[in-house]
């Protein structure tokens, strides 16, 4: 029987028609002898919008649900996640080929490492690239290296939440994303960070698409009562998880 990673994306209808390039994306994957993937893609709401670009593939799951943002979204889908990893992909970013070989190679080939991350390129409107200097070293990542670098670096993570890859026991031990309107993706990232080594890979792992409709460039995100009161949790939870004492692995 083969062994799964179960890739998650949350979808709204304004992201629905990149929905085929992510596919294509994940069509392209090579994985290890034994491993097969699964998509499971959640729609936040009820309309008639996106289901017309779900591929018809009996790897990919679609499901709807109310709306309550893409945290609630990907924890919701955890319902159906198999396997041992769990992958985000949101709806209109891209997996580079050899992506999830290396999230399953970093993670299989060492037992205390939770999660991983990778390099992430920008894809703009045009179709180029554009990176970022300033990425960790390829290798291991500390517990409470991200928070220290986030809090230091106007709340600023060393490395992308949209490139993780989890071990699903561990996602589910922490509650999955936070219930967060937004940065619920980076508060699952220092919760994981707290009470797990993880992994960076240098290679690129994403190309994170930037266009006008996305929820990251509206006004809402930046509003400075709210921002505020989002990084205040953000920070809280993670110093509490690490206060704990609680550690991944156990032994």
């Amino acid at each position: 029987m083969s062994r799964r990673i179960t890739v998650v994306t949350a979808i709204h209808a304004p992201s629905a028609p990149y929905l085929q390039d992510a596919y294509a994306s994940l069509r392209q994957q090579e994985l290890p002898a034994g491993w097969d993937w699964r998509w499971l893609v959640q729609e936040d709401g009820w309309t008639d919008d996106v289901r017309p670009h779900v591929p018809a593939d009996p790897r990919v799951v679609f499901r709807q649900g109310r709306p309550g943002g893409p945290g609630v979204a990907r924890t919701i889908a955890l319902a159906h996640a198999e396997g041992e990893y769990v992958k985000i992909l949101d709806a209109d970013d891209q997996l580079p080929a050899g992506a999830l070989a290396r999230d399953l190679a970093a993670l299989e080939a060492d037992p205390t490492i939770g999660w991983t991350t990778s390099r992430v390129l920008d894809l703009l409107p045009d179709g180029s690239t554009a990176g970022f200097p300033g990425d960790p070293a390829n290798g291991p990542i500390e517990r409470g290296v991200v928070l220290d670098f986030w809090k230091a670096n106007g709340f600023r993570a060393p490395v992308h939440p949209a490139t993780l890859c989890v071990r699903r026991d561990l996602l589910l031990a922490l509650g999955g994303w936070m219930a967060l309107p937004a940065s619920e993706d980076t508060g699952l990232l220092l919760a994981l960070n707290a009470v797990a080594r993880g992994w960076f890979s240098e290679q690129v792992g994403l190309l994170y698409r930037k266009w006008e409709g996305q929820a990251t460039g509206q006004a809402a995100h930046v509003d400075p009562a709210e921002r505020d009161a989002r990084m205040m949790v953000v920070e809280a939870r993670a110093r509490a998880l690490a206060g704990l004492g609680w550690r991944y692995p156990l032994a």
